[in-house]
């Protein structure tokens, strides 16, 4: 096993086990450091788990489902301990002024290229949060203040959150949504999705995908407005601009690493 870097704690390997060679004093986190430390170098069985930490399996076992229970340690399809979603939130959260500060001026022109509202949506939790917005100035238009929680089940910023997930939170995120995961499938196909009256009557939206420096998915941008305007099918209408302004961000994220 290589020694590696982790932003928790460096480390140093001594008999296969990660030892934290700057101990802070407070037994407990240390040793939850060597169990993240741990899993950062790859999915544990439990025992897997005590070979590589040297932690007593009791202790191992209690610190992973405490772990798990706060989101930060999750299981994969074979029941396997891994890094958690939270850890994804926190590098977003991160992250997340320098997202808005490229994004910002791209909504604006999307905006001013579609004549609808453009927003920035992050996936936090069970939620999906606006982290940037560029308003249309006037007429009926949709409104969504900075910080607004919107859903996870419904509206096509949600759609494109999920759909690059893998298969079993796809299929734990689609119950009780307005779209399936057939749906899904069809999103990231096409590398956009749109909704009507799905979040909201009345309101249309399309959404597209804001990938990060390793490709994943973290944002979606939007154009959401009223259905009047938007009609049954409005990537017929926004599609191509929501894209290459997701892309245009992609890449900004890129360069600017």
């Amino acid at each position: 096993m290589s020694p590696f870097r982790c932003p928790l704690a460096s480390q140093i390997v001594i008999r296969k086990y990660w030892i934290v060679d700057n101990i802070s004093g407070v037994g407990v986190l240390d040793k939850v450091a060597q169990v993240l430390n741990a899993l950062e170098a790859g999915p544990q069985n439990l025992a897997g788990l005590v070979n590589a930490t040297g932690i007593s399996r009791p202790t191992a076992h209690r610190l992973a489902l405490a772990l798990e229970n706060h989101r930060m340690v999750s299981r994969d399809i074979q029941g396997r301990f891994v890094l958690g979603p939270r850890f994804i939130e926190l590098a977003g959260a991160a992250g997340e002024d320098r997202l808005v500060a490229v994004a910002t001026p791209a909504l604006a022109l999307l905006r001013d290229a579609t004549g609808e509202s453009a927003q920035l949506y992050r996936r936090q939790g069970d939620h999906r949060i606006c982290i940037a917005a560029a308003e249309r100035v006037s007429g009926l238009r949709d409104s969504v203040p900075i910080g607004s929680l919107l859903t996870m089940h419904a509206g096509s910023a949600a759609q494109v959150l999920l759909a690059w997930e893998d298969a079993s939170k796809i299929n734990q995120g689609t119950t009780g949504a307005r779209f399936t995961a057939a749906r899904l499938e069809a999103v990231r196909r096409q590398g956009w999705a749109e909704s009507v009256g799905e979040r909201e009557a009345g309101v249309a939206s399309v959404s597209a995908p804001v990938r990060g420096p390793h490709n994943r998915v973290i944002a979606a941008v939007s154009v959401s407005g009223p259905l009047e305007r938007l009609g049954r099918r409005p990537g017929r209408l926004h599609a191509a601009a929501v894209v290459a302004t997701a892309e245009r961000i992609s890449a900004a994220l890129k360069q600017s690493r």
